[in-house]
């Protein structure tokens, strides 16, 4: 079963919500829409359920046009955020509540809801209220539910944004092994850049409504088609510095200068935004080509075992995202280390014209 959006849009009280969305999904795919909040995701998640209509193109199954087709006779399941389950029903019920509804036989209901529960290790907890689960233990009830009925379309809104970190990190891995062995499309919502590496698969990203980009996951994230899909893409976002190309050599702001190294020598004289990940930024230099960087510390901000550095020179901020924790004062002046092979470049209109060559072999 394939699932098609053609020139897709969705308007509600004047306001485009979904712009002109043209997007392909295969049998057996697992993806991803990353954005931030607001950017559609749900939208388009419910246009693709058949919850809402589109009010422009056409949203067609296996070739078929579905677009007034109601939900209720598409073969599609949906997990969201918040633990949706039937309070007065136990966890048995619950998951089975979906075959009742398609009236299977009690035999083939009581099959299909222990393999699943046993799938998502919820059968001790079968004869329970989901009051009486944990957190976790009542979002794998909201999913067991979704795929006990073997659904062609599995949609998830963001469905572990309200569980704890190793949780969130536990059930990642349980869904990625789930859907290698099913033949459905899988289609999952975060806002998260982490989450949607961790994942895998394909991933788009959604902005004001719109699809900036589609592809395989580490495409994305390794070849960003522009400055916004670069910025999203990344955790925190991508630093942009802008800077200027003439002769032999990259200036920021007519205080830095260094040298264009073979990777950048194919950027024409010109003005552009240079973007550096904040992963790739250092204490220490680690090539011949690190531009070494004089700047005071605004905010060393730790998390766990990560430390999320806030810098400034005169002309510029960054944030730097070291592993360990690094203590340093307000204002302390530092040095850092700026890798000018991992540099990409975007146009005045923000399009990528450059990426690193070690993210283009990726």
């Amino acid at each position: 079963m394939s699932l098609t959006l053609q020139n897709v849009s969705r308007v509600v009280d004047g306001e485009t919500w979904i712009n002109e969305v043209n997007l392909s999904l295969e049998p057996g795919s697992f993806n991803v829409l990353l954005g931030r909040t607001l950017s559609g995701k749900t939208t388009l998640m419910r246009l693709m359920a058949g919850l809402d209509r589109p009010s422009k193109g056409k949203i067609l199954m296996n070739g078929v046009d579905v677009t007034g087709v109601p939900v209720r006779d598409r073969n599609i399941s949906m997990v969201y955020q918040q633990f949706i389950n039937y309070p007065n029903l136990t966890v048995y019920e619950n998951i089975a509540s979906p075959l009742r509804l398609a009236k299977m036989s009690d035999s083939e209901i009581d099959r299909r809801v222990r393999e699943t529960a046993e799938m998502l290790r919820i059968d001790p907890f079968l004869d329970r209220l989901p009051l009486q689960l944990s957190g976790g233990q009542q979002q794998r009830t909201a999913m067991a539910r979704a795929l006990v009925k073997d659904s062609q379309i599995i949609l998830f809104d963001e469905p572990l944004v309200n569980l704890d970190y190793k949780l969130r990190e536990e059930l990642r891995q349980e869904l990625r092994a789930l859907f290698k062995a099913r033949n459905c499309i899988a289609v999952y919502a975060t806002t998260e850049p982490n989450e949607a590496l961790a994942l895998g698969g394909n991933t788009a990203v959604l902005h004001e409504g719109r699809l900036l980009q589609m592809g395989p996951t580490s495409q994305v994230y390794h070849q960003p088609k522009d400055i916004i899909t670069a910025e999203m893409f990344s955790e925190p976002p991508i630093n942009v510095v802008p800077g200027h190309v003439s002769n032999d050599e990259v200036t920021f702001d007519d205080t830095v200068h260094f040298r264009l190294n073979n990777d950048l020598r194919s950027l024409s004289p010109g003005n552009y935004q240079f973007g550096v990940r904040a992963s790739h930024i250092g204490l220490v230099p680690h090539s011949d080509d690190d531009l070494e960087l004089p700047v005071r510390v605004d905010l060393a901000e730790i998390s766990g075992s990560e430390t999320f550095l806030h810098v400034h020179n005169p002309h510029f901020d960054l944030v730097l995202h070291l592993s360990g924790v690094h203590e340093y004062q307000v204002d302390q002046n530092i040095k850092v280390y700026f890798p000018t092979h991992k540099l990409y470049a975007f146009d005045a209109q923000g399009q990528m014209v450059h990426s690193p060559a070690r993210m283009r072999e990726q």
